[in-house]
């Protein structure tokens, strides 16, 4: 390895390695930094080395989401409008009405999460009524938050739920004064009811699924994500809802780096699912692209306590512990790695519990375990945490829906929630990531944002001085932070000599912005392995080409994903040439698309 296959040169590169801190250029080679320095590095390439001009672009290391649901998310994404990042209700209820229009029956609309109320201009939810005059005959599903569910009346038709439909256990259809579903269905205590009527919809086919998840993968790469953990997910089910990752992994197509974890999908036969999965896979079992990363994060159903801050904390059932004990007890005597979903504190003390009393027997010593979320967690219980090993897994949920919890539980509990700067400062493993895509966004920058100004994606100020952190520090935590969630603390997060070659340039420089335009920033190229995954600007020709978004009346085939603002003056539309229809902007092709016509003027 003397010669390296690429230099990136002329940038302002942030390495996170203490002994060189930031600088001008760096080589790379068999998928692996070789040297980092100056322009010197130029002269050690040689007539096959491509070489690339930064032009003074800040540089990072490649971005790694510890906390995301990218399997789930790639099988739906090309189904699913995205409101993530929409500037207005308007807006947001004109895509709506779009996308109705396009979508063939029996199809449905999806909205799935990444959107808060708070992100728009009117500070307020869409209405029944709204969502019906939007779409009045193709059904449609606007997934908010843990909280709600908004179906039209045509998804109500599509799901059956009639006058005579019971609520399911856990779950609420709101009705009018005659017993009829408005198309409200709310989680009372648990999501139960969103999920299970959301996986009612029709399903992609298996070619489109791979082009879907082709296509979340640049759009996370388009970010700067180059590794990401995935938690598993209720109605994922192992191995038959892998094949898609399983066939793009084998052809070497994957632009993420994915550690999965398998999230049991049986309640009260967790422990035979994981019983079963021992027997079939091992922690670590496939390559430093795609590999087993253990259980988890529903361990046992009886253990769920699923956040909803427009709900009372929930009180777990009393068989959860002895249903816990038998599954980690399992786990722990397999030295299979796990993580456990944990909201509220009064779970964590009971899923400590249950912990320390295995360990007297089995000790968890050198196994990696770690809590997810863990947003109201206290001193005592981090302590105790540590004791045993473990780690903590931090997303920006409370971007999302800090409002609701300063609503319930105050504006005093909600500025140490969750308390980051105390978990750092106890030396506990701590890695960012976002949950999503039915809760939070997938956009890590927005998670950035929340981190370094302690703000709500509405503005609101959830956080002091005491518990944000300074930008270098919030970095530290999506890169090497994140790899001991996968055990690969050493192996990526970093860009030294010896780490993976993931790297990403990007669009405005992450440490001299306004705290604000963080949430904007995106990668301008984005390298996984050492191999180019995605590029923009300057920068798009050296991208490998994708091939075109399918099913044709994607919402991502207009839309792309995340929101990336208006191409004409306020708004995304202009008219059409014929002056009749009208023609929208697609950020996914940076063109002006016919609506209801062949009209195309561009």
């Amino acid at each position: 390895m003397n010669t390296p296959d690429l230099i990136l040169y002329n940038g302002a590169i942030t390495t996170l390695d203490a002994a060189h801190p930031q600088v001008s250029a760096v080589s790379l080679a068999e998928g692996k930094i070789m040297a980092v320095g100056g322009e010197a590095l130029l002269k050690t390439g040689s007539e096959t080395t491509q070489r690339i001009d930064l032009k003074g672009r800040r540089v990072i290391p490649g971005l790694n989401d510890s906390h995301i649901h990218v399997i789930r998310g790639g099988l739906n994404f090309n189904m699913e409008l995205r409101w993530d990042g929409v500037p207005s209700l308007a807006l947001a209820l004109e895509m709506l009405r779009e996308q109705a229009r396009r979508t063939p029956p029996p199809q449905w609309v999806r909205v799935i999460g990444g959107w808060t109320e708070f992100q728009f201009a009117e500070r307020r939810m869409p209405t029944l009524d709204e969502i019906n005059a939007a779409a009045p005959d193709t059904p449609v599903f606007v997934l908010h938050l843990y909280d709600r569910a908004m179906v039209n009346k045509a998804a109500l038709r599509a799901l059956g739920y009639t006058k005579d439909t019971p609520d399911p256990p856990g779950g609420q259809i709101q009705r009018d004064q005659q017993g009829n579903p408005t198309g409200l269905l709310i989680a009372k205590p648990n999501a139960l009811i969103l999920y299970a009527s959301l996986a009612k919809g029709p399903k992609l086919g298996f070619d489109d699924q791979v082009n879907s998840t082709r296509h979340f993968m640049r759009e996370l790469n388009r970010l700067g994500i180059t590794s990401c953990i995935d938690a598993g997910g209720g109605f994922q089910n192992y191995p038959d809802d892998y094949r898609v990752i399983e066939q793009l992994a084998a052809g070497d197509e994957l632009t993420l780096r994915i550690a999965y974890n398998l999230f049991t999908q049986r309640p009260k036969e967790e422990y035979d699912d994981f019983a079963r999965w021992i027997n079939m896979t091992e922690p670590g079992k496939g390559s430093d692209v795609y590999k087993m990363n253990g259980a988890g994060e529903m361990l046992v159903f009886s253990a769920a306590d699923f956040e909803d801050f427009l709900e009372p904390l929930p009180d777990l059932q009393p068989v959860m512990e002895a249903e816990l004990k038998k599954v980690v007890g399992l786990l722990v005597a397999k030295r299979w790695p796990f993580r456990l979903h944990a909201t509220y504190n009064d779970s964590i003390s009971r899923f400590l519990d249950v912990f320390e009393e295995i360990d007297r027997d089995v000790p968890f010593k050198g196994l990696r375990w770690f809590f997810d979320h863990a947003e109201t967690i206290t001193e005592k219980n981090m302590a105790r945490v540590m004791r045993l090993g473990g780690g903590i897994a931090i997303q920006d949920r409370m971007a999302f829906q800090g409002e609701y919890f300063v609503a319930r539980y105050g504006a005093e509990a909600a500025a140490r929630t969750p308390p980051i700067t105390r978990m750092l400062e106890l030396g506990i493993p701590v890695g960012a990531g976002t949950d999503a895509t039915r809760v939070s966004s997938y956009n890590p920058w927005v998670s950035l944002y929340w981190l370094v100004s302690g703000r709500t994606v509405g503005g609101l100020r959830l956080y002091n001085e005491n518990n944000r952190l300074d930008r270098a520090a919030a970095l530290k935590l999506y890169t090497e932070g994140s790899s001991w969630f996968s055990g690969d603390a050493g192996k990526k997060g970093r860009i030294a000599v010896g780490q993976f070659a993931d790297l990403a340039v990007l669009s405005a420089d992450y440490f001299t912005v306004p705290e604000n335009e963080i949430k904007g920033i995106e990668a301008v190229l984005t390298i996984m392995g050492g191999k180019i995954v995605h590029g923009s600007g300057n920068f798009a020709a050296l991208a490998p080409p994708l091939p075109p978004v399918s099913p044709d009346w994607s919402p991502v085939a207009v839309y792309g994903g995340y929101h990336r603002g208006a191409a004409v003056g306020s708004g995304v539309y202009k008219a059409c040439a014929c002056h009749t229809h009208r023609q929208v902007w697609s950020p996914k092709t940076s063109r002006f698309w016919g609506i209801g016509c062949d009209c195309f003027a561009f």
